[in-house]
C-alpha cells in the first residue's frame, strides 16, 4: 500500500495542524516544569484533550522538576508502564501509583 499524494493544501494543514499540536505538548510540559500545572492535572487534562493524550508519560515525568531520564525509567518500571506509553493510554492503578509517587 502505498502513501496517497497530497495536493499542497493538504500538506500545508497537515503541517500546521503537526505544528499546533507540538506547541501544546510543550506547553504542557513547561506547564510540569515550572510548577503552574501538576501531574494530576495533566492526566486529567489528557482525558479530554487529544493532544495532550498523545504526549509521552517519560517526556511528561522528565518535565517535573528533579526528575531526570533515570527516576523516570525507574518510577515506569515499578509501575509496569510501557517505555513508549502515552498520558491517555495508563490503566486507572498506574495513574494512582503517578500521582501518589509525584504528589
Amino acid at each position: 500500500m502505498s502513501i496517497p499524494a497530497l495536493t499542497d493544501a493538504q500538506r500545508e494543514l497537515a503541517r500546521t495542524a503537526a505544528t499546533q499540536a507540538r506547541r501544546r505538548r510543550a506547553e504542557i510540559k513547561n506547564g510540569l516544569r515550572d510548577g503552574s500545572l501538576s501531574l494530576a492535572e495533566a492526566l486529567d487534562l489528557a482525558e479530554r484533550d487529544d493532544i495532550v493524550a498523545h504526549t509521552k508519560v517519560v517526556d511528561a515525568l522528565k518535565s517535573l522538576p528533579r526528575v531526570g531520564e533515570v527516576r523516570a525509567r525507574r518510577v515506569m518500571a515499578e509501575l509496569q508502564i510501557a517505555p513508549n506509553r502515552r498520558l491517555r493510554g495508563l490503566g486507572k492503578h498506574q495513574v494512582a501509583g503517578l500521582i501518589s509517587e509525584f504528589s
